[in-house]
């Protein structure tokens, strides 16, 4: 439910867009594991959308998702050149 609610706030469906929001919801989807909503939320440390640009935060947050086997973590931390 949490991601759900992040993805709205993202993209502004059903609600006002509002990236601090999305942050919000995404961070609390992540903190119970959500690989998602993991991978969501570096992407906004990666951009600086809803927080400011922190990419030591991306990589923790892609790691976490990657850790559980979610691809597009992989790829950001690839595209990142992080190892895993």
């Amino acid at each position: 439910f949490a991601h759900n609610l992040g993805v709205c706030y993202y993209k502004g469906k059903g609600v006002q867009k509002d990236l601090v929001q999305a942050v919000f919801w995404y961070r609390k989807a992540a903190e119970q594991g959500n690989a998602l909503a993991q991978y969501n939320l570096g992407v906004c440390y990666e951009n600086g959308e809803g927080v400011q640009k922190d990419l030591v935060q991306a990589v923790f947050w892609f790691r976490k998702a990657a850790d559980q086997g979610y691809a597009q973590a992989q790829e950001a931390l690839k595209k990142l050149k992080v190892s895993q």
